[in-house]
């Protein structure tokens, strides 16, 4: 499966992705957010490929997460760092993997905690369909159906590369 997950062409198919919605919506100067950590690790790149001038934000959504209470606080957690304001921006909203949807409703509630923007383009690299909420990525590097005993990781910063992991279910 690993054959399948060439990241070049996965950044490829997200940068090409990003840059139609953008035409198409007559986005011209995108706010670029980046969830931590993998989402952080892309946004970088993807700045750059699209030649973005602004700095990038970064969110960690440990406290806007909806299982807080059951599963406790990362020791890891940092502050988010949006360098920009939010308020009637257009942002583009960078994940590494999509799966329940939790993740991202957690990153758009800290995102309008912060104001609130004309719109929101959701990008991520893998979409692994078990969606629990109603929450799909306007671009997507490549869509996975996995095993209920498999996993996907980035790893990263440099390289970046795709992680598959056995669960022991």
């Amino acid at each position: 499966m690993t054959a399948l997950l060439d990241m070049d062409q996965l950044l490829n198919e997200l940068e090409a992705g990003l840059r139609r919605v953008l035409e198409d919506r007559g986005v011209e100067k995108p706010a670029l957010i980046g969830i931590r950590t993998g989402g952080v690790w892309l946004a970088d790149v993807l700045s750059k490929r699209l030649g973005l001038e602004e700095p990038f934000g970064e969110l960690d959504i440990s406290f806007y997460r909806d299982d807080f209470s059951r599963i406790g606080l990362n020791p890891k957690v940092k502050p988010s760092s949006l360098p920009f304001d939010t308020e009637g921006r257009d942002i583009i909203l960078i994940d590494d993997v999509i799966m329940s949807g939790r993740t991202i409703r957690a990153a758009m509630n800290e995102i309008f905690d912060y104001g609130r923007p004309a719109s929101i383009i959701l990008a991520t690299l893998i979409d692994l369909g078990a969606r629990e909420l109603p929450i799909q990525p306007d671009v997507t590097g490549r869509s996975l159906a996995l095993e209920s005993h498999q996993r996907v990781k980035l790893r990263g910063p440099e390289p970046l590369h795709i992680e598959f992991q056995e669960t022991g279910h």
